[in-house]
């Protein structure tokens, strides 16, 4: 059996958990730049208030019905995260993480163990502990945990646990869920399906295997598998290394300056060093690119890129910064008003795997203990509390967080004080 434990209402939970005041109101999650609402409360979707809705639209219907607005805390959710994950491994010893948000536990060694108690003391350790309300859904496979977890979040929401581990159980399941509801199903799919007078996971588990092969591929034939309760989906002790990593956000504000576009391309290509030396890879390709606001027609529109190949394979952010400062000069040109830059690094290898040539320069081992001390520190004391020169602190390109709450488990200047 295979339990799916998913936070409710994730960061909208997480922004509650220092502020009690907020506790059965409406409260909303931004995006990056206060741009649009990722998140809802369960009291702010009974308003109506939809995923994707834009914020500057919705500023006077939030004021009127009292709607609490939050910029995204992604620090302060990782690290409420991180600690749901460790009470999770109190319970059970195999947990895959699988989103910030969600989790899949194992529970083949728990057979004669009360799968539904279990599930209530999982929701309340972790409620007690953190104030973060849990939904857990049990089943045979991870496809149906994840329907048994929508079940319980629907239909049991006050108990918040559904078990379906009798047949009868797995039976009402699949005549409950939508085909479109169910996990790896996308828009494609659900348009075929239902063309085909396929409408519930019921219908779906009745269908011949080689047409759903023929129509799904070999990911549907797997999924069929899943629903009729043989688990076909790898189990993940830690999730594999990333094949590419790109990080590319908007500005708060317009740049026009080369030094706020490469202090900010400079950042972002640290915290790509930092990612790839997380998972132990080393890149040999490097995209930059560059962009203007496509929604601002009033202004001269621009956009470029550049590929750029590494003379070695790497993941020293004294190198990496080199290559994207000079990426950055190809592509910058003065005169226009900058909404975005980014990094994308490529062909990732293993760091055991690197390939070694007669004219290499590069001191690897002075480096590599050159990033394992400054990953240390500011691994200890506080992100890039070390940087290279070139990251500054002007930050003017930083993203608009006007409604952002404090890091209060992160920051040692920003705990909850509480006076008596």
């Amino acid at each position: 059996m295979i339990a799916l434990v998913d936070c409710n209402n994730f960061y909208a939970s997480c922004e509650r958990v220092f502020n009690p005041k907020m506790e059965g109101k409406p409260v909303v999650v931004l995006s990056n730049n206060d741009g649009c609402v990722i998140a809802r409360s369960n009291e702010a979707k009974a308003l109506g208030i939809e995923m994707g809705a834009l914020a500057f639209e919705q500023e006077e219907f939030f004021t009127k019905n009292n709607v609490a607005v939050f910029s995204s805390n992604y620090t302060l959710y990782g690290s409420l995260s991180n600690r749901v994950m460790k009470i999770l491994q109190e319970f059970v010893a195999e947990v895959e993480v699988y989103s910030i948000d969600e989790a899949f536990l194992d529970l083949s060694t728990m057979k004669y163990q009360d799968l539904f108690q279990l599930g209530q003391s999982i929701r309340e350790a972790v409620k007690n502990a953190l104030g973060i309300p849990v939904t857990i859904g049990i089943a045979p496979t991870k496809t149906l945990a994840k329907m048994a977890n929508r079940y319980a979040k629907k239909e049991r929401r006050s108990i918040g646990v559904y078990v379906a581990q009798e047949q009868w159980q797995i039976d009402e399941l699949l005549a409950y869920t939508d085909v479109g509801d169910i996990w790896g199903v996308g828009a494609m799919h659900r348009r075929r399906l239902l063309g085909n007078k396929i409408y519930k996971a019921s219908d779906l588990v009745k269908v011949n295997e080689e047409w759903v092969r023929k129509q799904m591929s070999v990911v549907g034939s797997r999924m069929l598998n899943e629903l009729k309760g043989i688990p076909s989906i790898e189990w993940e002790d830690a999730p594999p290394p990333k094949k590419g990593i790109c990080i590319a956000r908007s500005f708060g504000q317009m740049l026009s300056e080369k030094a706020d576009i490469e202090e900010a391309l400079a950042n972002y290509t640290s915290a790509c060093a930092a990612k790839l030396r997380k998972q132990k890879s080393c890149t040999s390709l490097m995209q930059v690119f560059i962009q203007t606001n496509t929604h601002r027609e009033q202004d001269q529109q621009y956009f470029n890129s550049v590929t750029v190949k590494l003379p070695l394979q790497t993941n020293s952010t004294n190198l990496l910064l080199s290559y994207a400062m000079k990426a950055l000069d190809i592509v910058y040109r003065p005169g226009y008003k900058f909404k975005k830059v980014g990094i994308m690094v490529l062909e990732l290898v293993p760091e055991g795997q690197v390939q070694y040539n007669l004219f290499e320069t590069e001191n690897r081992e002075r480096n590599s203990k050159l990033m394992k001390s400054m990953d240390g520190i500011n691994g200890s004391f506080g992100k890039d509390l070390v940087r290279f020169a070139v990251q500054g602190y002007a930050r003017r390109w930083r993203l608009r967080q006007e409604r952002l709450s404090p890091c209060y488990t992160t920051d040692i200047n920003q705990i909850l004080s509480i006076e008596g």
